[in-house]
């Protein structure tokens, strides 16, 4: 995955020069699915080649959700494979452990601090792990980890916690924040555009 760097003028990314492997996973009502969806927007826009899976898992309130992007010059498949992707981006904590296998040595995991009950904690059969967080930073140093429902609502829009997310991926992936910010405006509604783009700044902050 490219870094970003100065590029050809201040603040833009460093040339793409392989396609970046990214899976974004969450939990049902996230926001995942326009979260991947504004990503390969943004990608396309900056003149990149992009392949986008179906979201995979229950798409409904509650169950998991997964969606795998590429973007490069050229891409030829759709699907990450384990191992291989250079970002994760997990909208709760818990789906960030359970997709920690799908980086590549030296990938980065951007996580939401947020922890949701699965259906088998709910039910009581089952435990939410214990300082999840610290275990997902053990495994995979550098994983940053952010508290998005607070930024979303310091925002002014607490449902924005998936821009705030996006906003905290956007540090590490080779894409123009101004084609990203572009996108955000034309997809969210119109009452929302102001407080979905401070909450993605807010996630960029970190």
């Amino acid at each position: 995955m490219a870094a970003p760097s100065a590029g050809p003028r201040a603040g833009a990314p460093a040339p793409v020069e392989r396609p970046t492997n990214l899976v974004i996973s969450g939990v049902g009502g996230q926001g995942v699915i326009l979260a991947s969806f504004v990503l390969s927007q943004a990608a396309m826009a900056d003149g990149l080649d992009v392949k986008q899976s179906e979201v995979h898992g229950m798409s409904q309130r509650g169950g998991s959700v997964t969606s795998h992007l590429r973007f490069g010059p050229k891409v030829w498949a759709a699907l990450v494979t384990p191992g291989a992707a250079d970002v994760l981006v997990a909208f709760e904590a818990l789906e960030a452990a359970r997709y920690l296998h799908w980086l590549r040595p030296g990938g980065v995991v951007v996580f939401n601090t947020l922890e949701i009950n699965p259906s088998p904690v709910a039910a009581g059969v089952a435990t939410y792990p214990r300082d999840l967080a610290a275990q997902i930073e053990a495994r995979c140093p550098g994983a940053r980890a952010v508290d998005a429902a607070r930024l979303a609502a310091a925002a002014g829009e607490p449902r924005a916690t998936n821009m705030a997310m996006l906003g905290a991926a956007s540090a590490v992936l080779p894409l123009e924040v101004a084609t990203l910010e572009a996108v955000i405006a034309r997809v969210v509604p119109p009452k929302t555009v102001a407080a979905n783009l401070r909450a993605f700044r807010l996630g960029r902050e970190g």
